[in-house]
């Protein structure tokens, strides 16, 4: 595991140096970019069953392998649409902090202990600074510093948190962390209190509400792939992922939700996330902005499920982090060819897109049902997961407002296909048309996994899902 995940870590880095001699050149960073990602892909795939006997804190190794699976996913496509999207003379700087922010992504998820954990987030927060700022545009830059200003906020409160952790158990791996609860009888307050100023910090990372300030300017201010690849895999990973690891020891502690004060709080500010994502999204008149009050919703489901911490739970969380990040970088791919094709994101502005880009159109409504959780798609699965694990711990409120979200999930997109793909096409969209494979395969990549993941879920529960069950059992 350790020379994989040097891997997916070093390699990406070198790989960043060698693009910053190309700054100016048009293909070669484009080309390293893609191949590298591309190759890491190929290898997380053929090393996750490798993994799946690892005994390192319960299901942590299956839990890193599969996040790592996902980053490399989510990352090659961005830079794959990003190698036709990406107007900019300054492409080996571009592609470079492509680079470093998927090797820093996998150093959180591939590390041991939380202070490498601190220390690779950060290095994912000082590239999405320069990648949502990259154009040097007043409105991306508004939006990089909001997100300055919060992240570092919950940074703080992480090392903060990190310190106390340290003098408390005398060190801050899993295992030590685990050891010291183990030999600890019954439930230690000043551990749950540390976890739960732990939990906060990464909430803040994560975007929920309230803390989800920085999310709606950063996404929709940010160029499309840049979009894609935050909404898609860098605030799971900085925000949720880290999550699921502190709820995980709280779980431990705590033996399971019914006595985790800590874990509670986080599931209703969960809760709290879902339903005002999906308020908020109605309201929007910006494709990117609806994206990105809808991202704010899926991600409550992540974490109402992640504090549940019961093992459905757990995997329900698990797999809808990988839906989400499908559908929704699926999304802002859409939304970026829509741009590209139109000159803007405004939904009331251009009817009747369906009969002028109608493979984009097919793509994104694959991704929206998916978001609403209608089956057969990949998203219903994993929400089924969650609202069955909720009901199944007694929480029958909570399982009910879930379920009414995804209903409005399904309404706001309803809105959206009607306002901007269907109808009759408007004036200003007459000359629009289809743009070309660059920007195509990767959205029909991403509706080919929703629609597979979905139909064969038997399969990627039995070969993914499963074994971080037992684990978890």
């Amino acid at each position: 595991m350790l020379m994989s995940a040097a891997f997916f870590i070093v390699i990406p880095l070198a790989a960043a140096a060698v693009c910053a001699f190309f700054n100016k050149k048009q293909t070669a960073p484009a080309v390293l970019a893609n191949i590298v990602l591309a190759c890491g892909l190929l290898l997380s795939l053929t090393t996750f069953s490798d993994n799946l006997g690892q005994d390192w804190f319960y299901g942590q190794a299956v839990l890193s392998s599969f996040m790592t699976i996902i980053i490399y996913l989510v990352s090659s496509a961005v830079a794959f649409f990003a190698a036709f999207a990406a107007s900019t003379k300054r492409r080996g700087s571009y592609f470079a902090m492509l680079l470093v922010i998927t090797a820093g992504m996998a150093g959180v998820v591939n590390a041991a202990d939380f202070f490498t954990l601190y220390v690779y987030l950060e290095v994912v927060s000082v590239c999405s600074y320069a990648l949502i700022s990259f154009y040097n545009r007043p409105r991306s830059t508004e939006g990089a510093i909001r997100y300055f200003y919060l992240s570092s906020i919950a940074s703080a409160i992480l090392l903060f948190s990190i310190s106390l952790l340290m003098v408390y158990a005398g060190g801050t791996s899993y295992e030590v962390l685990t050891a010291k609860i183990l030999a600890t009888q019954g439930s230690p307050a000043p551990l749950n209190i540390i976890l739960g100023i732990m939990a906060l910090a990464f909430m803040i990372k994560a975007g929920l509400f309230p803390f989800h300030s920085w999310t709606p300017d950063a996404y929709e201010s940010a160029t499309s792939p840049v979009s894609a690849l935050l909404a898609g895999i860098v605030t799971k990973v900085v925000g949720t992922y880290a999550l699921m690891v502190v709820c995980m020891l709280l779980s431990i502690i705590n033996f399971g939700i019914a006595n985790n004060p800590v874990g509670r709080a986080v599931m209703w500010f969960g809760l709290a996330s879902i339903i005002f994502g999906a308020l908020n999204a109605q309201e929007q008149k910006d494709f990117k902005r609806m994206l990105a009050y809808s991202s704010i919703s899926q991600m409550g489901y992540i974490t109402i499920a992640a504090a549940l911490a019961t093992p459905l739970a757990m995997a329900g969380a698990l797999f809808h982090m990988f839906n989400h990040a499908t559908f929704k970088a699926l999304l802002f791919f859409a939304a970026g060819s829509v741009k590209r094709a139109t000159g803007s994101t405004e939904i009331d502005s251009m009817s009747g897109l369906q009969a002028k880009m109608p493979y984009t159109a097919g793509a994104a409504t694959v991704a929206m049902l998916s978001t609403a959780g209608v089956p057969p798609f990949s998203g219903f699965w994993s929400k089924l997961f969650i609202i069955a694990a909720l009901w199944q711990a007694g929480f029958y409120g909570m399982a009910a407002a879930a379920l009414f979200a995804s209903v409005l999930t399904l309404a706001y997109f309803l809105k959206l296909q009607r306002g901007m793909f269907f109808g009759k096409p408007s004036d200003n969209i007459k000359d629009v048309r289809e743009r070309g494979a660059g920007f195509l395969i990767p959205c029909f990549v991403f509706a080919f996994i929703i629609i597979a993941a979905g139909l064969y879920f038997p399969f990627i529960y039995d070969n993914f899902l499963s074994p971080f069950i037992r684990v978890l059992q």
